[in-house]
């Protein structure tokens, strides 16, 4: 720490606000990206199918129409993206037809629909968030690292201390 005591209680809630601060806007973050929360339970193939469906919606809303979606996906991927495939994707009946990654991928480009990214590792009890929260996040842990560590040589040394 060299001289900055940064153990007072003002310094310890400036703390705790700080990564409070930094889990909400993640949370709000998620919140107002539209979530996933919608999709259920289920078998895997019909979770994919409803979160299509889902990606689909918000942008009709927003005015894209499926027939621009399919061009749009096309024209990314460099081969045919038809209405009727995209309609095929979201049918939860339709055991053959499954969404390839890079068709979901592509999906989420032409559509804005970031919220769909973290589907699969919200499988996995992971959370996707934008880069400019993960070096916040990152910096936090760090400094609480430091600060564990620093706390562990001050006992250290007082061990040493009480044993002369």
């Amino acid at each position: 720490m060299g001289g900055d005591e940064r153990f007072g209680p003002i310094e310890m809630i400036e703390d705790v606000i700080g990564v409070a601060s930094i889990i909400l806007t993640i949370w709000a973050g998620c919140f107002l990206a539209g979530g996933l929360g919608g999709i259920g339970r289920g078998r895997l193939d019909s979770k994919i199918a409803r979160i299509i469906t889902h990606a689909l919606r918000d942008a009709r809303d927003g005015g894209q129409s499926r027939a621009q979606i399919a061009r749009d996906m096309a024209e990314f991927l460099g081969r045919p993206v038809s209405e009727a495939i995209l309609n095929k994707w979201c049918s939860e009946g339709s055991e053959e037809h499954r969404i390839p990654l890079d068709a979901f991928i592509a999906l989420v480009k032409v559509t804005g629909a970031r919220d769909l990214l973290g589907f699969v590792p919200g499988e996995f009890g992971l959370t996707v968030i934008e880069d400019e929260y993960a070096a916040l996040i990152e910096e936090r842990l760090l400094e609480e690292h430091i600060e564990e560590m620093q706390a562990r040589r001050a006992a250290l040394a007082a061990r040493r201390r009480v044993n002369r």
